[in-house]
């Protein structure tokens, strides 16, 4: 599923899009907004992989919302505006959908995305793995990094950092969907858009952050918690 969020200023379009994505089976709608600003800090918190972002909104314009994201998702413009499709495929945007918008254009327009999105997700799979260790390329090596050994994970858009112990991180193409889908479940547990933590290494759970030492607080975002607070709960000794 391609976890996607769409941002509206009109209501009426807004709900259009949510309809359309709740209506495309390999899309998955995940949040929805009426403001740029609004959906900045979900975008800190939350993975996703494509967003529908009407470009004439007040306050701050869906293109410079894009513009300013560092390692942005997808992206679909919609607009009533059609000057704007230059410069929208000037950010690397997938497609530009002029209202009112036909669902046959957006299916279309999303099934590019899907094809792009698993693309890139094929290109960073170079991931082997059994129960107790895997091996991933870095830095033209293939490197053996046994489980037991990570305490977590953190995402960097196309990266992934890998932290071992007192040992050096080790970076490696990859996302952390890919990354999350290869390690077992019973060991990792996702807490965080940007962070895997290994549920062993777990020694100190403070204000919804976990401790793994005096510098090191991972943060349990609200998209996650009810997951994370249900194996607190299963261990917890009363």
């Amino acid at each position: 599923m391609i976890r996607s969020i769409t941002i509206d200023d009109e209501p009426l379009a807004l709900k259009q899009m949510v309809s359309y994505i709740d209506k495309t089976p390999f899309l998955e709608l995940i949040g929805q907004f009426e403001s740029a600003l609004q959906a900045i800090t979900f975008l800190q918190e939350n993975e996703v992989d494509l967003m529908f972002v009407d470009i004439n909104m007040p306050d701050l314009s869906g293109m410079d919302f894009v513009k300013s994201l560092n390692n942005p998702p997808k992206v679909i413009f919609t607009t009533a505006y059609s000057e704007y499709a230059l410069e929208g495929f000037r950010v690397d945007a997938i497609d530009y959908l002029l209202k009112p918008i036909d669902y046959s254009l957006f299916l279309k327009a999303s099934e590019k995305a899907r094809e792009r999105i698993q693309a890139k997700e094929n290109e960073n799979s170079e991931v082997h793995s059994d129960d107790k260790f895997l091996f991933i390329k870095s830095e033209y090596k293939i490197l053996r990094i046994v489980l037991s050994d990570i305490k977590y994970i953190e995402g960097m858009r196309e990266y992934v950092r890998i932290h071992l112990g007192n040992e050096k991180p080790v970076m490696t193409l990859m996302s952390m969907k890919k990354m999350e889908e290869y390690l077992p479940k019973t060991n990792f547990m996702r807490v965080h858009r940007s962070y895997i933590v290994n549920l062993d290494k777990i020694t100190t759970v403070e204000r919804n952050r976990i401790v793994f030492d005096e510098k090191v607080y991972i943060p349990v975002s609200e998209q996650y918690k009810p997951k994370f607070q249900k194996y607190l709960d299963d261990n917890f000794l009363v």
